[in-house]
């Protein structure tokens, strides 16, 4: 075992990490603090409130290939012709009130953003408040297999739904960022992905056999990956190796690869004490930049 491998922690505790970073005033509680996951408690001050005004939010079911009612939350703009689809794939905390905000971050930007809860056949993970119990009866047991089929129907189903399904991008964070890679080499209908601090190295087992850093050869849309100088999840080492692999694989460019100095893991998750806002901004301004360029043209 090398050092890197040492310095990387597990999914969980890389969360549980980031809950003793520095801490931020927290909220006495309200509506709003109880839509976010019980793992995700307290909620820092600094959560993002984005109004739905001017857009139209629905939580429905979609029927995927094994008849299952895959729950998803939507926002969209009001009315217009049908916008691009970005999927927005949740952390290991599933579609709590953060993710839902994200999607109203979206639609404001004129996408039709679709977040699908692949836990959903497992269990709810908003409801499970240890880290350890969350990642072994939930995260663990969702098969890469089953959840890129999911995907799969969920673009489908919001190209009948309002979406244009056409244009396809797709964005995800911690445990979601992983699915990006992952996907990007599993659609030739994608159009392009954002990776947030998703595991690049990953330990393999029967239902998820798959590491991003195995399946570059394999992309067919480009990815833009946003990562934390300071995470000790996913260190630089691995970020470095992402990076010679996508040389390697002649995938960069376009795909590329930020580091924020400063940034922790989870630095986007503004309702988290590892919130990082200058590096949030940067990195949410590339990704509607990205959209922009491969998604929306």
């Amino acid at each position: 075992m090398t050092s890197d491998d040492n310095e990387r922690l597990s999914e969980d505790s890389n969360w549980v990490r980031s809950t003793g970073l520095q801490r931020r005033h927290v909220l006495a509680g309200g509506a709003f603090a109880a839509g976010f996951a019980a793992a995700c408690r307290p909620v820092a001050s600094s959560a993002v409130q984005t109004p739905g005004d001017g857009l139209t939010e629905e939580t429905v079911a979609i029927t995927a290939d094994d008849g299952f009612a895959l729950p998803a939350f939507v926002a969209r703009p009001a009315g217009g012709k049908a916008a691009p689809v970005i999927v927005v794939v949740h952390e290991i905390f599933g579609v709590h009130e953060w993710i839902r905000d994200i999607c109203r971050r979206f639609a404001k930007a004129g996408y039709y953003a679709i977040a699908p809860d692949l836990f959903a056949r497992h269990g709810d993970a908003t409801k499970i408040a240890d880290f350890k119990q969350l990642v072994g009866t939930i995260v663990s047991k969702a098969p890469d297999a089953q959840v890129l089929a999911d995907i799969d129907t969920v673009y489908g189903w919001a190209g009948s739904h309002g979406g244009n399904g056409k244009k396809r991008g797709i964005t995800g964070f911690c445990w979601g960022g992983r699915i990006v890679w992952l996907y990007a080499a599993h659609s030739a209908k994608l159009n392009a992905g954002v990776a947030y601090y998703g595991r690049l190295v990953s330990d393999k087992t029967a239902l998820q056999p798959l590491s991003a850093i195995e399946e570059v050869g394999k992309l067919k849309a480009p990815v833009l990956g946003q990562y934390g100088a300071l995470d000790k999840g996913i260190p630089v080492a691995d970020v470095d190796a992402m990076r010679a692999a996508l040389t390697k694989a002649g995938k960069s460019p376009p795909d590329a690869i930020t580091v924020h100095a400063g940034a922790e893991h989870g630095f986007m998750a503004d309702y988290r004490p590892s919130y990082n806002e200058a590096a949030a901004k940067a990195a949410w301004d590339a990704t509607l930049g990205w959209f922009g360029t491969y998604v929306k043209k």
